[in-house]
């Protein structure tokens, strides 16, 4: 289960990095169409909708990688008082009682929509619209990836809890920059209290 884990992690470690570039596409995309609407006068359906198309495809195809990277919302007053043990846990019961099934129900009900999109050719009631199906195909894939993740994670917190795994996340240890900087920083200043403190006593004795 854990060799599974990693794979999931890896198919969603890569789409966490292929829809970056969904987000410079949407930006390129919004910047040049607001250039040829304000300059020249000139608009366009089809991109102002491909904007919300790139838009949510980053946020439908990004749950899966927020949960493998451990940054979804949380009350982090909360669970910063816990025991990692007692967190995995709550995560346990989350994941089981809730995300797997609103994802598992998500996918059932927007697969039949997906489908007559793309059967009858569905397009955008907007002049010069786009094809409706592609951006309701991100529905189900957004959410299947999502419930996979969850079957990595949960089984991540299994091992942990079991003993399989030292930590209960991925990336425990691919912290951010900013984050390594600041540990550093205070590591630096608890070396040299200690050695103030050190040279206090030696200078009394």
């Amino acid at each position: 289960m854990l060799k599974l884990s990693q794979l999931i992690d890896t198919l969603n470690e890569w789409i966490g990095k292929f829809i970056m570039w969904l987000i410079l596409a949407a930006v390129l995309i919004s910047a040049g169409n607001a250039i040829m609407r304000k300059a020249f006068d000139i608009g366009s359906n089809a991109f102002l909708e491909i904007q919300w198309y790139l838009f949510a495809g980053v946020f439908m195809l990004g749950a899966g990688y927020v949960f493998l990277k451990n940054a979804h919302v949380r009350i982090d007053f909360i669970a910063g008082k816990l025991s990692k043990r007692t967190n995995a846990i709550i995560d346990i019961l989350g994941i089981v009682v809730f995300t797997i099934p609103l994802s598992l129900i998500l996918v059932t009900l927007s697969w039949p929509v997906f489908e007559r999109a793309w059967v009858s050719g569905e397009m955008s009631q907007n002049a010069g619209g786009l094809i409706r199906w592609p951006v309701m195909l991100l529905i189900p894939v957004g959410f299947s990836l999502l419930a996979l993740q969850c079957l990595s994670e949960l089984t991540k917190r299994i091992a942990f809890l079991t003993g399989h795994r030292k930590e209960p996340f991925t990336d425990f240890e691919d912290k951010l920059a900013e984050q390594k900087f600041a540990e550093a920083l205070a590591e630096e200043a608890a070396r040299r209290e200690a050695a103030l403190l050190a040279a206090k006593t030696a200078k009394g004795q």
